[in-house]
């Protein structure tokens, strides 16, 4: 069988530590996980060994030592910690390079370093929420579902990034029963499993205790997990979210779909900070990207771990490996 196509590390926002933590993934992994880095190479460290490409399959070829990088040019150098807004044009080019990439094959995978949502905004009037919205739109994708894994628990917030006031609003059968569904099929598909253990938290303390603490667990949620559960899914709840998370109930399912964004991301978080992954479900490539953000205040200090990129290097690979046996 051909070796797996290199993945594609995408260089984030230039002024954060994105650029610094390629150029420690590649010391670390050698050439054992086959990626290529794309970016402005003035924006590398300085005296970083690099070698440029002209396509991704010549990464295979790059000494161990040496950092492989696509070159696309930037409008302005780039200071550590200090955002140059004539560059956010530059950073949304290379994401929708990379998606280009991967849809032709040249990429197994991308992994995506972190952005400044504002820099691309105010420098390049940017309208997506995010990385994750942006590479839906790229690929024509209407939904898609943010997990976060590590060798020890993934979960799937249903709700992401709004108040928690808004949080029982939000929160419906059809976009619960949406979001299950897509972990489900991506579990599947982009991990091997066969037939994914899912558990559901509920919303409120407790799961409602019957509708002694909120509606919402009973209304909204036992229904969906009723259906599925009737079409021969493994799921099961709504679960008290308090006893869910210890390592004797983390092994009776996969997964964990939690009902608002900190009761997903507290555990996995807790559990492991360092090797958690925030992986795209739903996508027609493999997405993946440190759980961290640009860090600005330690940039170019050389105190960024890349412990989390590599771990997000390693899950875009398993996963893209996953894709090509199935």
């Amino acid at each position: 069988m051909a070796p797996l196509a290199p993945i594609a590390l995408t260089c984030g926002e230039p002024a954060g530590i994105g650029p610094e933590l390629a150029v420690k993934a590649r010391a670390r992994l050698g050439d054992g996980l086959p990626f290529f880095w794309m970016g402005d190479p003035r924006h590398l460290p300085a005296g970083t060994p690099w070698q440029q490409i002209a396509r991704p399959a010549e990464a295979l070829s790059v000494p161990a030592g040496t950092l492989p990088v696509l070159p696309h040019p930037f409008a302005a150098p780039a200071t550590p910690g200090k955002i140059t807004y004539a560059n956010a044009r530059g950073v949304i080019e290379v994401i929708a390079r990379a998606v280009d990439l991967v849809m032709k094959g040249e990429a197994s995978a991308i992994c995506t370093a972190p952005l400044h949502k504002k820099a691309l905004k105010d420098g390049a009037g940017f309208v997506h929420p995010g990385h994750t919205e942006f590479l839906a739109y790229l690929a024509r994708v209407e939904h898609v579902v943010m997990m976060l894994a590590s060798p020890e628990l993934r979960v799937v917030p249903a709700t992401i990034h709004i108040p928690l006031a808004d949080v029982p609003r939000q929160l419906t059968a059809e976009g619960l029963e949406r979001v299950i569904r897509i972990t489900e099929a991506g579990l599947r598909r982009d991990f091997g499993l066969v037939a994914p253990r899912i558990a559901v938290s509920g919303l409120n303390p407790h799961a409602g205790e019957g509708g002694a603490m909120g509606q919402e667990d009973g209304r909204v949620i036992a229904p969906v997990i009723a259906k599925l559960a009737a079409e021969g899914m493994a799921i099961r709840g709504p679960l008290p979210a308090d006893t869910m998370f210890h390592p004797r109930a983390r092994a009776g399912y996969d997964v964990a779909i939690c009902m608002y964004h900190d009761q997903a991301l507290i555990p996995i978080k807790t559990i492991d900070f360092d090797g958690g992954v925030n992986v795209t479900l739903g996508l027609p490539f493999v997405r993946t990207s440190p759980d961290h953000g640009t860090a600005l205040d330690i940039a170019g200090k050389g105190l960024a771990e890349p412990g989390s990129l590599i771990a997000a290097l390693r899950v875009a690979q398993q996963m893209a490996l996953a894709r090509r046996a199935g």
